[in-house]
């Protein structure tokens, strides 16, 4: 993935985005170093300012965090979303299309859960990052 500066999307979203994609991956892990601003500078073409602005765009999301006299490392990751399910509702692995893997981000090899939810449309969770739980029965 590379920068075009003639793009509609800014270039500093368009770092934002490669860095986000990185650390969604899991090439960039929880507690790891992101790349310094010069380094961004060499990597991507861009101006250093360009480079703070993606770092701030991720700040911003919760997804990087700037640690004094360290840098801006990956945010540990927060717990798995729970998804409760209730009787008369169904839920299934299996692997995701590649449609379901690029709009999700889920790295290849990591299945999805399927829930289903009388009257509704499925919904598609990855299972990585995901844990479901049964409710009680009353």
């Amino acid at each position: 993935m590379s920068v075009d500066p003639t793009a509609d999307r800014p270039v500093y979203q368009q770092v934002a985005d490669i860095l986000r994609d990185r650390i969604r991956t899991g090439e960039l892990a929880p507690g790891q170093l992101l790349p310094s601003e010069p380094h961004m500078v060499d990597e991507f073409g861009v101006a250093r300012s360009t480079a703070r602005q993606a770092l701030a765009v991720l700040r911003g999301e919760g997804l990087v965090v700037t640690v004094p006299r360290r840098g801006t490392v990956v945010r540990p990751r927060a717990d798995a979303e729970i998804v409760t399910l209730v009787p008369g509702q169904e839920a299934e692995a299996r692997m995701p299309s590649p449609d379901e893997r690029r709009r999700l981000k889920i790295p290849e090899g990591v299945p999805v859960f399927v829930v289903k939810r009388p009257g509704q449309e499925p919904e598609v969770y990855p299972a990585d990052r995901t844990r479901l739980r049964a409710a009680d029965e009353q």
